[in-house]
């Protein structure tokens, strides 16, 4: 909940205090709170002018498609050291970032013209080449 919290203080400073979506998203904070503090987070909801009981209503529903990231950084070794870091669509292929990985400048540095004995790539976590 402190991670939602302090998502909420960027959400703020950077305008979206206000909106629709900002009235949404302090409410599914609020039913959030009220397992841990009831009576707290009566009195909030109660002060948010919702009718009563907060404990009367649904508990927020995920939505998986809502939550997936759009880009992910893959950390990128070579022989087990870290030596860069990607930024790749989320959807990227397994080709696509092993190429992206042999292409970048840290990378060649590392590599020094050799060419790579293996290349292993861990969906979504991780691209370590073996020279």
């Amino acid at each position: 909940m402190m991670e939602y919290t302090n998502m909420l203080y960027k959400a703020r400073d950077a305008g979206l205090a206000g909106m629709p979506e900002w009235r949404e998203a302090i409410d599914i904070l609020v039913r959030l709170l009220a397992p841990i503090a009831p009576h707290m987070a009566e009195e909030l909801w109660e002060r948010m002018g919702h009718a009563y009981s907060i404990h009367q209503q649904s508990w927020p529903v995920f939505d998986a498609e809502a939550a997936k990231d759009d880009e992910m950084v893959i950390p990128v070794q070579v022989n087990g050291k870290l030596r860069d870091r990607l930024t790749m669509a989320a959807d990227a292929d397994e080709e696509t970032i092993q190429a992206a990985a042999l292409a970048s400048d840290n990378v060649k540095k590392f590599i020094e013209g050799k060419t790579p004995k293996k290349v292993i790539y861990i969906a979504g976590r991780l691209v370590n080449v073996i020279v």
